[in-house]
């Protein structure tokens, strides 16, 4: 895969629509706008699950992020934890071709 996680999170930081955060994220699977998700290893279980369920009923893509919050909160240039990205429009990035 020669797409980086990173370098496309960082690219969809700058170009694309996107919420952060498991409250956000989640409302976003539940409202049908959010076209893919990428959630933090180290996300609580019962945030985890209910994002799970609901992304399998919506039929929305889920990228487990091999790091913690803290790291995908550096990855997506913010200087604090971030459990969940949900992608709302891409912008110029490629973050879509990843859940393929």
């Amino acid at each position: 895969m020669s797409v980086s996680l990173e370098r496309e999170l960082r690219n969809l930081i700058k170009t694309g629509t996107y919420y952060l955060g498991a409250k956000q994220t989640l409302k976003a699977v539940l409202n049908g706008r959010a076209k893919l998700v990428i959630v933090a290893e180290n996300t609580p279980p019962h945030y985890k699950k209910r994002l799970e369920y609901y992304a399998r009923l919506s039929g929305v893509p889920i990228i487990e992020f091999k790091g913690t919050s803290v790291d995908l909160g550096l990855a997506a240039g913010k200087p604090f934890k971030v459990s969940m990205i949900a992608v709302i429009d891409e912008g110029s990035s490629r973050i879509l071709e990843l859940a393929e």
